[in-house]
C-alpha cells in the first residue's frame, strides 16, 4: 500500500535496535552497515485513493541514511 504521510509523525517510540531488528542482514546488505532502529509512530497519511486517515507507522531508521521501509501497521480512526 503506498500512502504519503501529511505533517509530523507524532509519539516515536523505538521498538528494536541492531541485532534486536528481525532484518537487520537484509537492511545493512541493501542500505549499509550502520546502527539501525526500528521505530513507530502516529501520523495522518494520504492514501492512492485520496483518502486522508489517521494510522500507527513502522519503519527502519539510521544515522545518515533516513528512513527506511515505512509501512502501515494499523488505522486509528
Amino acid at each position: 500500500m503506498h500512502f504519503e504521510i501529511i505533517g509530523t509523525i507524532e509519539n516515536i517510540e523505538t521498538i528494536a535496535v541492531g541485532g534486536r531488528i528481525r532484518e537487520i542482514q537484509r537492511l545493512r546488505k541493501q542500505f549499509g552497515s550502520r546502527r539501525w532502529r526500528k521505530l513507530k509512530g502516529v501520523a495522518d497519511i494520504r492514501l492512492t485513493n485520496g483518502h486522508i486517515r489517521r494510522a500507527e507507522v513502522h519503519w527502519y531508521e539510521a544515522h545518515g541514511i533516513g528512513r527506511k521501509k515505512m509501512k502501515i501497521k494499523r488505522f486509528l480512526d
